[in-house]
């Protein structure tokens, strides 16, 4: 017999199968992680068996979530808008699920700073991938080209500098609240 199941119950126990399947366990893998037996899951997730919540305090911790996240019902606006800022040819999109984190689509038109003044370090990482033309950014003593499809990643305590390279460049770039308020908001 199927329990009767409400909204979140069902969304609940799609989102157990859902990451169980993109983990590649089978029931028996979860079974083992969360010292459940494999029968005991195959009825949660079918709806053939009320969730207790020491069974689903269980299931998150093996499913590497918290139980926050497997029961969340709040439902954010999936589609949302830049603030664009002209003076800066600069697009910005806050990420709703990673507070303090910030994607940017920028045109850089002038090369990288120079001399070692010029550059910056601050604790956290950054990631940019070129959209067109090439960049060039200065890590420490090295000087890399970046083309267009290229992305970089690194440590922001090297001390560090993007610019474009032979003409424009359009980045896009994911900054941490640390790397925003160095190259972003001008600190």
């Amino acid at each position: 017999m199927t329990q009767e199941t409400s909204g979140l119950d069902s969304l609940v126990r799609k989102r157990i199968r859902a990451l169980r399947a993109a983990h590649g366990w089978s029931l028996d893998d979860l079974a083992s992680r969360s010292h459940l037996s494999a029968s005991t899951l195959s009825r949660i997730e079918t709806g053939h068996r009320r969730i207790a919540l020491d069974q689903l305090t269980s299931i998150a911790r093996a499913l590497g979530t918290s139980l926050d996240q497997l029961v969340e019902t709040e439902v954010d606006d999936v589609v949302h808008n830049a603030t664009y800022d002209p003076s800066r040819a600069m697009s910005l999109w806050a990420l709703r699920g990673q507070p303090g984190v910030t994607v940017a689509r920028m045109r850089l038109t002038d090369p990288p700073p120079q001399g070692p003044a010029a550059l910056k370090a601050h604790p956290g990482r950054e990631w940019f991938t070129v959209l067109s033309g090439t960049a060039e950014l200065l890590l420490g003593e090295r000087r890399l080209r970046v083309e267009q499809g290229q992305a970089a990643e690194f440590s922001t305590m090297l001390p560090h500098a993007v610019g474009a390279l032979g003409g424009p460049a359009d980045l896009l770039g994911i900054f941490d609240r640390e790397g925003r308020r160095s190259h972003l908001d001008g600190g």
